[in-house]
């Protein structure tokens, strides 16, 4: 009796097993399955937004295909945008399921509801199925000459999808050409829509439409009307377009001018871009200068949104500087930071700043970026630093009170501003040879703060080549010998004998043994070979020839150029042709980052990187074949050249 009543326990545990692991196997797809077959509306609807929820973080609900296809026939327009993302999502896997919904989307392309109509059209569209293709054309024809603006301007984006994927079906049945016809469109919002449609067929590689000046012109008068994406598309059109003569640029030009004024920055940047370019055809000085004019305070608002927006408009804005350079040289004070702005937009308004500064103004920028300098943001102190070097470069006038703003900033004692401080101030002392002599004494005076090695290096240059106006040179130059073999950086070490042997070609009887102790220590005890052999050559030219090696170190050297953040004049003219693009706010041109316009224009995937290992690997092949050529031929001088 106890062994029979064992062995039914264990049978009912093994049934209650089954159960749970049946359960278990079923899982939520198989509950979902459930409720999609409920005989109740809302369970059913409710099933369809946790399928849409499950599908959207990533879960794989394909299985459900058949079950979720029967809730298509439905009024509900909430749960027919929900089954057909659901079908858009799973048509590439499930096509052959997808023909089951066909006869439902012609169905719902003739709906009295020109949104269900508009929907059903864009759904054939978006499935990107060869089989749709069939059932897709009659609805498509009939949608793109609907009475509802709404689904024509949805048919019109169709077609392109309808293009992308086979290029005959769209040309044979005309859809191509319907497309063209709806830019004379009485509702502007099914105009931005085929231009927007035309120009994607046109980046496929086809040349399916080019402007003339008749659509120019409709278009002009259409951009007035749409909202702001829909002129956008249309300002971007107009970009190919090449006007006829210099009225008919000066035309467009003047009809371009009312979009300055749009609250969307991205209309403003493209206005703009238009304006550059068909400048380009306009001769009249007046009117150029009245265009510039209506330019600056559209980019000037810009600066007053939100700090990313601020930065795109700074990066848009250094681009156009380049090629007009006076276009904001009046509105130096809207460019100062504030002191909420991000760091990324402080260093871009700086960089406007220098750029934009004259003589006229060199003064007050100075004052203002003296006050940056004295932040505590040790990065931005080192880009305002940099920025007064670069406008004591530019300006020979406002060089004397750039290295005074330097000298304040050193005797200050701040560290990480005074090493910046005294290698900007070098590089003014090389830009102008034999002047601010006095600028080296300051040096002197707090060489004991001098610590980085880019600093430290810059110090030394001043000391060996203005050595004739520092009283105790001999004594700073050996504290530095004595310390030689404890400066880890090679540029100090180098700096260092260069400024000894200076010395003693100015000054041979009271540096003489200076030297001798400098060029010993760094031939026989340095580590660091570049500075063993700098240290030979000096000792070999001072004991062969001395008057050579004056002529060799205290040779006139050309001053130092003004460092220049322009762009290449070719890469610059892309990126005006880009303005208000991803492309003007990284500056790279497009081809080098957007793989169809790359591959269009001959840059391979991957962009320059790609473009440059390329052109490595076809010149190492070249040159093995150079080698292996050479061994062929018994030529040993070109390999040993080579």
């Amino acid at each position: 009796m106890m062994n029979a009543a064992i062995q039914s326990h264990l049978a009912q545990l093994q049934i209650v097993k089954a159960k749970v692991l049946a359960a278990l196997r079923k899982g939520e797809n198989y509950e979902l399955k459930t409720e999609l077959n409920s005989e109740y509306k809302e369970r059913r609807k409710e099933a369809v937004r946790r399928v849409i929820a499950n599908m959207t973080v990533g879960k794989d609900v394909s299985g459900l295909f058949t079950d979720v296809l029967k809730n298509m026939h439905t009024d509900d327009l909430e749960i027919k945008k929900l089954i057909y993302l659901y079908l858009i999502n799973y048509a590439k896997t499930q096509p052959d399921l997808v023909i089951l919904a066909i006869n439902t989307f012609v169905k719902d392309a003739e709906d009295s509801n020109p949104l269900i109509r508009a929907l059903a059209i864009r759904t054939m569209g978006c499935l990107h199925v060869q089989e749709v293709l069939d059932y897709l054309s009659d609805p498509l024809r009939k949608c793109l000459r609907d009475s509802s603006p709404y689904v024509r301007k949805t048919a019109v984006m169709c077609v392109a999808k309808v293009y992308d994927l086979n290029r005959e079906v769209a040309e044979e049945n005309g859809f191509v050409d319907a497309v063209r016809e709806a830019l004379g469109d009485a509702n502007t919002m099914v105009v931005s829509n085929a231009v927007s449609a035309l120009a994607e067929m046109n980046s496929m590689g086809g040349r399916v439409w080019q402007l003339e000046p008749q659509t120019v012109g409709r278009l002009l008068t259409a951009v007035n009307e749409c909202v702001e994406w829909g002129q956008i598309a249309i300002l971007e059109a107009l970009i190919e377009y090449e006007p006829r003569d210099e009225k008919e640029a000066e035309n467009i030009c003047e009809r371009l001018l009312p979009r300055l004024q749009h609250a969307n920055g991205s209309v403003v940047l493209c206005t703009v871009r238009l304006l550059l370019r068909y400048g380009r055809y306009v001769k009249r000085a007046d009117l150029l200068a009245q265009f510039s004019k209506k330019m600056v305070p559209p980019l000037i608002t810009l600066l007053s949104s939100e700090p990313e927006i601020q930065f795109v408009a700074l990066r848009n804005i250094n681009i156009i500087l380049q090629q007009r350079p006076r276009l904001l040289s009046k509105e130096i004070r809207v460019f100062f930071c504030k002191y909420n702005d991000p760091i990324y937009v402080k260093f871009e308004k700086v960089d406007v700043l220098v750029r934009i500064c004259s003589e006229r103004n060199a003064d007050p920028l100075l004052a203002e970026l003296k006050e940056y300098a004295k932040e505590v943001d040790v990065d931005f102190v080192e880009c305002a630093v940099r920025a007064i070097g670069r406008l004591a470069m530019r300006f020979e006038a406002a060089a004397e009170r750039a290295i005074a703003v330097l000298e304040e900033l050193i005797q200050m004692k701040v560290d990480y501003s005074l090493q910046i401080s005294v290698v900007v101030l070098c590089d003014i002392l090389r830009r102008y040879p034999g002047k601010h002599e006095s600028a080296v004494t300051t040096l002197c005076d707090h060489a004991d703060h001098i610590n980085a090695p880019s600093a430290r290096a810059a110090y030394l240059w001043a000391l060996g080549e203005y050595s004739e106006h520092v009283r105790n040179v001999a004594g700073l130059l050996g504290a530095g010998v004595d310390s030689l073999l404890e400066e880890e950086d090679a540029v100090v070490q180098l700096a260092l004998v260069n400024a000894c042997v200076k010395y003693f070609l100015k000054q041979p009887q009271a540096a003489q043994a200076l030297v001798l102790r400098a060029l010993q220590t760094a031939s026989e005890k340095c580590a660091d070979p570049d500075v063993r052999d700098r240290a030979y050559v000096y000792w070999r030219l001072l004991s062969a020839d001395p008057n050579a090696a004056r002529a060799v170190v205290l040779t006139e050297k050309p001053p130092v150029r003004p460092e220049s953040n322009s762009l290449p004049e070719g890469l610059l003219e892309e990126l005006i042709g880009e303005l208000g693009c991803v492309s003007s706010v990284i500056q790279q041109p497009a081809k080098q980052f957007v793989y169809a316009y790359g591959e269009h224009a001959g840059v391979p995937r991957g962009g320059a990187d790609a473009a440059i290992s390329a052109a490595d690997s076809e010149a190492q092949a070249t040159s093995s074949g150079n080698i292996e050529t050479a061994a062929i031929e018994g030529e040993p001088e070109l390999l040993i050249s080579f």
